[in-house]
């Protein structure tokens, strides 16, 4: 489900709510330590760039986010 490969620097999504952390399900953040085999911290920005959470979270609880396809169609003329 996304979960696979997740790896330092990647941007994700909480696949649920952390009430502990303030964070909403679907709260983006970006991996900042890879902790342990299918551990990760990730932080959470507000708008301006300010930490608003920093949490341990395991590659269950997040979706990596894709922002290009894995292989681009090439548009034929």
């Amino acid at each position: 489900m996304g979960t696979e490969g997740i790896i330092l620097l990647d941007v994700v999504a909480s696949l649920e709510a952390r009430p502990d952390l303030g964070l909403e399900k679907g709260s983006v953040g970006t991996v900042v330590e890879v902790l342990a085999p299918g551990v990760f911290e990730v932080e959470f920005l507000d708008r301006v760039g300010h930490t608003v959470a920093l949490g341990e979270f395991e590659a269950s609880q997040l979706l990596r986010l894709v922002y290009e396809p894995a292989s681009p169609q090439v548009a034929e003329a």
